[in-house]
């Protein structure tokens, strides 16, 4: 087959996300290219093919795509990823085969695909009451698109503004509702409705379905204009889990997850100080029968608050594999960066069959009250 030149200039990231697979793959950087421009051209055809998917949706704050495969898992395609770090998008490109615009800040909320559902995990931050008052002050319409001018929430109000998805499902820490005195679940709760999105949100614990006590707190969404006033929507019943964390440890585990002997002394003493002076603060030794602490970013850094017990051993950290089971990954996801990067990748990710139940019960809900109102149109 004949080939021709293609000069291409592409972002600092990118490139070290395609050099690093070259490596990976033995191969060059422009097989990589010509790979990922086929795969993408594809998808474009596709577009105009005939669609099978239950629906669209889009991935923003994607980290490693754990939202996408829940969402996948349940008939969706994923249109449209975002995510900044390099890092991230390196495990996304090769678990996905798509790799994530950049900042999300930089987006066009114009050029995102149309879809149906808007997933997305954001990171939580102070809104500015002194901002909203001096708009007030000088006679200025804030609206909500002022009121949340600056932070990252700011964007996915402006995806929802543009594009009008029929639902959403985002997804925070529990202590969501309280930060910023309860300031920012405000702002958030309020600029929702004032789209016309009726709202729900829940705080659900992953031990439903993983050995991992991980509190998140859920909010999704109906557009109204879509649906109207009746949506009705109620979180699902949750099962009761079987697995304990020894039926997601590893047979075999390299010795260099064990702790240190000065690591382990500290960790021990630490807990001991932190102890008479009646503080909880320390490691934690996990139950191999029952369920961990919640796996955090922080993990690469000592793995205290999961610690594995071993006989006539000092205890280890969770390997990246045992990571990404404690989160619900499926055992064929590829972690393709450092032990650090994965601690840090799947500390920051979420309970997949969590999101995949969910998922499951936002779709059925569409289908729903889709199915009253073409009744209503038959009568």
């Amino acid at each position: 087959m004949s080939k021709k030149k293609l000069h291409i200039t592409v972002e600092d990231n990118i490139y070290d996300t395609i050099s690093d697979l070259a490596d990976q793959k033995k191969t060059s950087i422009q097989e990589i290219v010509n790979e990922t421009l086929s795969q993408y051209i594809s998808r474009i055809n596709e577009d105009y093919e005939d669609d099978d998917s239950r629906f669209k949706f889009i991935d923003l704050f994607a980290g490693i795509g754990g939202m996408r495969i829940a969402f996948e898992s349940v008939g969706g395609r994923c249109v449209f990823s975002s995510e900044w770090d390099k890092y991230s998008q390196k495990t996304y490109f090769s678990n996905h085969g798509d790799l994530p615009d950049g900042d999300i800040t930089l987006i066009d909320e114009r050029t995102v695909p149309n879809h149906d559902i808007l997933v997305a995990g954001f990171p939580c931050q102070p809104f500015s009451i002194a901002g909203v008052s001096k708009k007030n002050s000088m006679g200025r319409n804030h609206g909500f698109m002022d009121k949340t001018q600056g932070t990252l929430f700011f964007d996915i109000v402006r995806i929802l503004n543009e594009k009008r998805p029929k639902a959403f499902l985002l997804e925070n820490v529990k202590n969501l509702k309280s930060h910023d005195k309860g300031n920012t679940f405000k702002i958030i709760s309020e600029t929702l409705r004032e789209m016309n999105y009726d709202i729900s949100y829940e705080v659900i614990d992953g031990k439903s379905f993983v050995p991992q006590h991980r509190e998140r707190i859920f909010i999704i969404g109906f557009d109204k204009d879509y649906f109207g006033n009746e949506i009705n929507y109620v979180f699902p019943d949750l099962p009761r889990s079987k697995i304990v964390l020894s039926n997601i440890l590893e047979k075999n585990v390299d010795d260099k997850y064990t702790l240190s002997d000065k690591l382990w002394n500290y960790l021990q003493n630490y807990a001991a100080k932190h102890k008479a002076k009646g503080n909880g603060f320390g490691y934690g030794l996990a139950d191999l029968n029952g369920t961990t602490r919640t796996l955090s970013a922080r993990y690469y850094k000592d793995g205290s608050e999961i610690l594995i017990p071993q006989k006539n051993k000092n205890p280890r950290r969770l390997t990246p594999r045992e990571c990404a089971r404690l989160q619900g990954f499926p055992e064929k996801f590829k972690i393709v960066v450092s032990n650090t990067q994965a601690y840090k990748q799947f500390g920051n990710s979420v309970v997949v069959p969590l999101i995949a139940h969910l998922a499951e019960s936002i779709i059925n809900h569409i289908d729903k009250m889709e199915y009253i109102e073409d009744e209503r149109v038959i009568i």
